[in-house]
């Protein structure tokens, strides 16, 4: 199992690591909630995360994500999971679906993820997006439902603290070499 998650507040870099990480050579697997917030816009729907549904729809993606590329043999980085989905859940104030609630068993049982996770700090700032709705403020304490919520189902969290990009890969691809 060389599973491992990139996660953290809203803007702090991960989808950047990621691409450096892919251009590596690493299997790599992107974040699933910008791609539902897309295609809920590109449908109409303005508000994607005031929809019931909407955590199910990134519960399931990241699932099928995953099974994608199960049988890849190598090392491989997600950012995010459904770790992630169950902070967002809390952070939004839904109660923890069955959906979600399956695929947080299904992941543990199977122990689909590295119980280390590389928890990307905030960068000092946090720039809206189209997907990304959140003041830098608020995204600070969704930084700790994160963390809280990883330590909670037992993971460590490994800080990758606010640095030029390629030496946060570079901590990231050593810890990695290290461990395997």
């Amino acid at each position: 199992m060389n599973h491992y998650i990139l996660t953290g507040t809203p803007g702090s870099g991960k989808t950047s690591i990621l691409r450096s990480l892919e251009l590596a050579g690493y299997a790599v697997v992107e974040e699933a909630a910008t791609d539902i917030i897309a295609l809920r816009h590109a449908q109409g729907i303005a508000e994607p995360w005031t929809h019931a549904t909407f955590i199910d729809d990134i519960a399931n993606l990241q699932k099928h994500r995953q099974m994608r590329i199960a049988d890849v043999s190598s090392v491989q980085f997600y950012d995010r999971s459904p770790l992630c989905t169950y902070a967002l859940s809390v952070w939004l104030g839904f109660p923890i679906s069955t959906t979600l609630a399956a695929e947080m068993e299904r992941i543990e049982s199977a122990q689909i993820y590295q119980k280390q996770v590389f928890f990307i700090e905030n960068l000092g700032f946090c720039a809206p997006t189209a997907a990304r709705k959140i003041t830098f403020e608020d995204s600070l304490k969704f930084e700790k439902v994160h963390e809280e919520t990883y330590r909670s189902f037992g993971y460590e969290c490994i800080p990758i603290a606010p640095q030029e990009l390629s030496t946060r890969v570079e901590q990231i691809t050593r810890y990695v070499s290290t461990a395997n």
